[in-house]
């Protein structure tokens, strides 16, 4: 009755078969391994000390920025330049922008500063003239998969996109840090921004969707044989019935 499993049209069944559900259960285990490293490194920034109770270091010795280092208080020295809005940005439910201002350190790169949220409609304040010291928390380069982040394109002159060098590049001459800062202390018309989690490291909605795609990845694996078992009992009943005449 199961003559057919060894036809050319069954071998290549049964290989799809032999192939399919390996390759469905090593990507559900490694789409669980993803959501386990996430879990892993959402405990280990737990346990870390609080960023705002450190103490402040030179921006140079916690770049370039990583899961260690991001949000950490960095000090940076240099003069106040050219000045951006971030716009599409919430801040306790509110919609406004970011004011970005480039830092021209004493080692001759830009650094961008947001000094703070601003209401829609309102002017940014211009920044302190002479050279300043900033404190603010470390913060890696947004992309476009960042949250809030504005990616629609024929934006005005004097505003940007995302805060990153790659978005900088285009506007200004400053050679500009891969990263920025953001104040714990804001002037005078603007709120501070709080530091972001760093990327990877927090159980949001990106990490259960990984907890998504490890059961979608199962469930697969058991369509196929369950399609499989199928296919073969309807193809023995059909043989079946053309031995008895039917």
């Amino acid at each position: 009755m199961y003559r057919f499993l060894r036809t050319p049209r069954w071998w290549g069944i049964n290989a799809f078969v032999l192939l399919a559900i390996p390759f469905c259960v090593f990507m559900g285990t490694w789409q669980l391994g993803k959501f386990e490293d996430r879990v892993d490194s959402h405990q280990e920034a737990e346990q870390r000390p609080a960023p705002s109770s450190l103490k402040a270091e030179p921006l140079a010795s916690l770049l370039p920025v990583d899961t260690e280092t991001s949000g950490r208080p960095a000090e940076a020295r240099g003069r106040f330049g050219e000045q951006f809005l971030v716009p599409d940005r919430e801040l306790d439910g509110r919609t406004g922008s970011y004011v970005l201002t480039l830092l021209k350190t004493d080692g001759g790169r830009s650094l961008p500063v947001v000094r703070g949220w601003l209401p829609t409609g309102a002017e940014a304040p211009a920044p302190p003239s002479g050279e300043v010291t900033v404190v603010g928390a470390l913060q890696a380069s947004e992309n476009a998969g960042t949250k809030g982040v504005h990616t629609a394109g024929g934006l005005p002159e004097g505003q940007l996109g995302m805060i990153s060098a790659a978005s900088l590049v285009n506007v200004v001459t400053d050679d500009v840090y891969d990263a920025w800062i953001t104040l714990a202390d804001s002037p005078a018309g603007l709120t501070p921004v709080p530091a972001a989690a760093a990327a990877g490291t927090g159980l949001d909605a990106k990490a259960f969707q990984n907890l998504g795609y490890t059961a979608e990845w199962f469930v697969f694996a058991g369509f196929v044989v369950f399609m499989w078992f199928r296919l073969v009992r309807r193809e023995a009943e059909a043989s079946r019935d053309e031995a008895l005449g039917l």
